[in-house]
Formats: C-alpha cells, sequence, structure tokens
C-alpha cells in the first residue's frame, strides 16, 4: 500500500474509532529513505479529506507537495522523528478518556499486562506546552523514552510506532487503559499489576 493511501486510511479509522473529534488530532509518517514527512492537513473535515489533501514536507517545515497547510502540530512530529530514530509514524489523538487524565496530569499506571508489551509500561504525562510549538515535542520526547506512547498535560495523547498501523494500535491501547481505569476508579479501590510481574514481561 502506497504511503498516503495507508497514512489517509488509518487517519480515517482513528476518527471513525473516536480516537480524532472534529478536525482535531494528527497522524503522520516519516520517509527516513528520502527525508520527507507525510502529515495530514490542518482543519480539514476526516469524511471529506483525500490522499491529495495530505501533505508532503521536509522536517524543517519546507512544503513539497501539497494545497492545503499542514497540521499546526507539525513542529512535534518533527522533533519525534528527529530524536527517536526509530520511530517512523507518530499520531496525537484526542479520544475523551485518555485525554481526561492529561488534564487532570495523572498518569494512568500499570492496571493490564497488555500495556507493558504494547505500551512499555504505565503512561506518563508530558508537562504543558503551548500546541503548535516545537515544545510539545521536546516534552513528549521525555516521556517516551522506553514507552511507546504518553499523555500531553491539558491536550491529548501522542503515541508512536515503526509503522502506522503499529502507532495506531498503540493510541487505541492508551484509550483502552484510560476508560478501564477511570471506570475502575469508580468503583473503588484500583488494585495495579505487581512490579515482579511488569519486569517478567519486559524481560520475555
Amino acid at each position: 500500500m502506497k504511503i498516503r493511501e495507508e497514512l489517509l486510511e488509518v487517519t480515517k479509522r482513528s476518527y471513525h474509532e473516536a480516537l480524532f473529534a472534529g478536525t482535531s488530532g494528527n497522524l503522520s509518517y516519516f520517509d527516513h529513505a528520502t527525508g520527507d514527512m507525510y502529515i495530514t492537513p490542518g482543519s480539514i473535515p476526516y469524511d471529506t479529506m483525500t490522499e491529495e489533501d495530505l501533505v508532503r514536507m521536509t522536517l524543517d517545515g519546507e512544503i513539497l507537495e501539497g494545497l492545503k497547510r499542514p497540521s499546526s502540530e507539525w513542529r512535534m512530529h518533527a522533533e519525534v522523528y528527529r530524536c527517536k530514530p526509530e520511530v517512523s509514524a507518530v499520531i496525537h489523538t484526542h479520544s475523551p478518556y485518555a485525554t481526561s487524565f492529561a488534564v487532570n496530569h495523572w498518569k494512568i499506571p500499570v492496571i493490564l499486562i497488555e500495556m507493558v508489551p504494547f505500551l512499555g509500561g504505565d503512561i506518563e504525562v508530558a508537562d504543558f506546552a503551548v500546541p503548535g510549538t516545537v515544545k510539545v515535542g521536546v516534552e513528549a520526547v521525555k516521556k517516551l523514552k522506553e514507552r511507546n506512547a504518553c499523555l500531553m498535560a491539558n491536550h491529548g495523547v501522542l503515541a508512536v510506532g515503526e509503522n502506522l498501523e503499529q502507532a495506531y494500535t498503540r493510541a487505541v491501547y492508551v484509550e483502552d487503559s484510560a476508560k478501564i481505569y477511570s471506570l475502575a476508579l469508580s468503583n473503588g479501590d484500583v488494585r495495579l499489576i505487581d512490579d515482579k510481574y511488569v519486569k517478567y514481561m519486559k524481560e520475555r
């Protein structure tokens, strides 16, 4: 599947799975061979978005192809690619349960064993930075050490992957973990998975 085709397909799937709302959220792919970043445009409804709306650009902001403006968060995506060479896809969501914890500034502890192989463990909260600035990426990268996703204070979720499908799956697991944690908190005491099991899963 071509890059544009796959990027659009995963973007629309993310929207229909309620990881995005309205025109919020953004998704990108970085081609390490060419140094080009493909990213969703800003303020375009997802249901009407086409492959031609996607923007191809450099990490420094030069538009190489596309008539639309890139997402206002392109600097955040570029910073992640600069700092994490193993990453080829970045998804930023406003999924409601996870974003609610980002507003609380509460990390999501390891409540499900699946969080270890898919996310790398607990989901920490990156310090607040003004949306659209490179500082958003700088703060997020600090929380992505040995992790595949993080919350961004008063902002949303950032998940990364070696490909678009992996980044998408990790974003889904963040929202699933947040939803279950929220429901568990409303039920009463939350019992976390013992650290020895987390260590075991990481060493497998």
